[in-house]
């Protein structure tokens, strides 16, 4: 074993190296980290909760949530509730687990 530096290439990344690694690049654009920060602690939260939440129009959550969804972090629930339709969000294990991941990677760079 030596003791020489090593370069990343990217594709040579392996945990233990800067935590930077365990940054999920889907979870960098705000929305998207913002939709799933608002569904990790619950188990599903209505379409309209979580648009309110986030602070953002049906069609900008609607996309974004379409992106985490075929990610396959985010499942979509649709129902009724009396005559209404409703759409409920919630984490998949996988998102959960990215989540989790990306937090705890943007604490290790925040603490150096």
């Amino acid at each position: 074993m030596t003791d020489e530096p090593t370069t990343d290439t990217g594709a040579e990344a392996t945990r233990g190296g800067h935590p930077r690694h365990d940054l999920a690049p889907l979870l960098n654009a705000p929305v998207r980290l913002s939709v799933v920060a608002a569904l990790a602690p619950l188990d599903r939260a209505d379409f309209g909760f979580v648009r309110d939440l986030v602070e953002v129009s049906d069609s900008v959550l609607s996309k974004q949530v379409a992106t985490l969804e075929e990610a396959g972090w985010v499942e979509v629930h649709k129902g009724r509730v009396g005559r209404r339709t409703r759409t409920w969000l919630s984490l998949t294990a996988e998102g959960r687990a990215v989540y989790q991941r990306h937090l705890a990677a943007l604490r290790a760079i925040a603490l150096g």
